[in-house]
This record gives structure tokens, sequence and C-alpha cells, in this order.
């Protein structure tokens, strides 16, 4: 998977919005205004992405290509390599984990307006 990919890829996700609020080189995806996914431009051979801390572990442990979250809180953030090793499959499931685990976070209000496309 490489940056065009990973950013289709995140943009097929429904309510997904993307931002570089950090700068111009790092895009940043959003549901309901909360990130779930960060890549640099400079470095696209990887993303960050939010994980259930004990998934995270288990991710950690089993793939040499997932690590604690560069910048970010290691305990609910990965940084994940797109080097080859990691299937596509693999990459897609993290994103997905990572859209759900921050979508179900949101508040009932917040989720029903964007599933119903009202404004709150």
């Amino acid at each position: 998977m490489n940056t065009e990919e990973l950013r289709d890829y995140c943009l097929q996700k429904p309510h997904t919005e993307e931002s570089m609020p950090f700068g111009e080189e790092t895009l940043v995806f959003k549901v309901g205004g909360k990130i779930y996914l960060l890549t640099s431009l400079d470095q696209a051979n990887r993303f960050n992405a939010k994980c259930d801390p004990e998934k995270a572990i288990e991710l950690r442990e089993q793939y040499a290509e997932v690590q604690p979250g560069y910048h970010m809180n290691k305990k609910h953030w990965n940084t994940i390599y797109m080097d080859g090793s990691l299937t596509h499959k693999q990459l897609c499931e993290m994103i997905d984990h990572s859209y759900e685990l921050v979508f179900s976070s949101l508040p009932q209000k917040v989720r029903s307006a964007l599933v119903t496309g009202k404004k709150q």
C-alpha cells in the first residue's frame, strides 16, 4: 500500500474528512472531528492508527512492522510500516479497527447526526 492507496481507502470510509492541521507534511483523517489516522507525506512508508490498548500490544508482539505510535500516546496508537511485510488486507484491517474505534467512541448525538446527515 502506498500513500495514494491509503488516502483512497480512508476516504471511502463513511463521514471521513481529510485535513492538514499539523502542516503540509502530515495528512490527517478524521470522523466526527476525531482523528483516526495520520500519515507523513515526507516519510510515506508508515501511518499512525488508533488501536485498542490490548490489541495494540498483541500486534506489536506479532509484527515487527507495528510499533508504538510515533509522537502519539503509545497506549492507544500504533505506527504501522507499509514496507510490504504486512498484506494489504492486514493494513486495511488495522485502518478499519482505528476508524471503528473512533466512530464508536463518538457521543451518540454526533454519531446520529453523521448517519442521518442532520446538523447537531
